[in-house]
């Protein structure tokens, strides 16, 4: 952790310029983006939250997909927060971009549609994380979606062998549950629901994985007569 409680996305502040060119060489970017907003389906009118946005490319793709939805982008770094506000208006692009923790949304219960996430829950601790899901699952309305695209379980030798490459940058606890493949059970744990794991991708760091899941329908916690 940095004397502001969290770590840039690249560990070291000095590498924070450098972020967007190496995520769009060495994670095939523009294909696992493209590949999570088709599985998301955005449609008119819905609010949707980028969580751990960084620069906002997710974000600024997602508007650009579905000009008649709210973005909204998250981050503790005001660092990638303002290259997103940059990226947004050298875009013409509206997204909201504000600044916070992720265990500790600023918005209210059941306020989006859709929340979104990308190389993000790597950086977390497992109880970081946890607590980040169950934000996730408050601030999702009933019957509502959680996408996630992020280091996932090596399937071959290959694989296995390039993701030590993110265990030795991010740490073993803070990688542990996505290269095990468990962050389905963390969504679960949360009272998320139909998590699993939806596509995967191989790059240069090792496995890229997909997942979702959803928030329960109101009807769910109704109790009968």
């Amino acid at each position: 952790m940095s004397e502001t409680g969290y770590l840039p996305a690249l560990r070291f502040r000095l590498l924070t310029g450098l972020y967007d060119p190496l995520i769009r060489w060495t994670t095939r970017e523009a294909t696992f983006k493209r590949r999570l907003l088709e599985q998301v389906a955005l449609r008119p009118g819905e609010r949707v939250l980028d969580l751990g946005c960084g620069t906002g490319t997710l974000a600024l793709m997602a508007k650009q997909a579905q000009p008649a939805a709210e973005l909204v982008g998250l981050d503790a770094d005001p660092a990638m927060l303002s290259q997103a506000k940059a990226k947004a208006h050298a875009a013409g692009v509206e997204v909201r971009f504000d600044e916070g923790r992720s265990n500790e949304l600023p918005y209210e219960s059941a306020s989006f549609d859709r929340v979104l996430s990308t190389l993000f829950f790597h950086h977390l601790d497992d109880d970081v994380k946890r607590a980040t899901l169950a934000e996730i699952a408050r601030v999702l309305r009933p019957g509502s979606e959680l996408h996630v695209a992020d280091w996932g379980r090596p399937r071959d030798l290959l694989m296995r062998v390039l993701s030590w490459q993110i265990r030795l940058f991010d740490g073993r606890e803070p990688t542990r549950a996505n290269l095990a493949g468990t962050l389905p059970r963390l969504f679960e744990a949360a009272g998320l629901s139909g998590a699993g794991e939806t596509a995967r991708l191989r790059t240069a760091f090792g496995t890229l994985a997909l997942y979702q899941a959803r928030t329960p329908t109101r009807s769910a916690h109704l109790t009968p007569d």
